[in-house]
């Protein structure tokens, strides 16, 4: 079955969303660290800690993790500081 949505690999990174990790001191080094950036077609990237098996075995009811998707997980922090620039609906 095609689905609705799929990454468009031809998308471009546009600007990163919020503070970098090190800003946060949430990493101590420039290469491995969390990220939130909005491509220039609008979808958003996350770079975090790979966490799929470590939750896979107590996802909540009606949530699913599909063969070619990974549950990322970021320091809440990173989130919060990017509020400011994600427009409202």
């Amino acid at each position: 079955m095609e689905r609705l949505w799929d990454a468009d690999p031809t998308a471009g990174f546009r600007r990163r969303l919020g503070k970098t990790a090190a800003e946060l001191r949430k990493s101590r080094i420039d290469n491995d660290c969390p990220e939130i950036w909005e491509l220039d077609n609008g979808d958003i990237a996350i770079v975090g800690r790979d966490a799929t098996q470590r939750y896979a075995d107590r996802l909540p009811p009606g949530m699913s993790i599909g063969s070619d998707e990974r549950l990322v997980i970021i320091p809440g922090v990173m989130l919060r500081a990017a509020k400011p620039d994600i427009p409202d609906a």
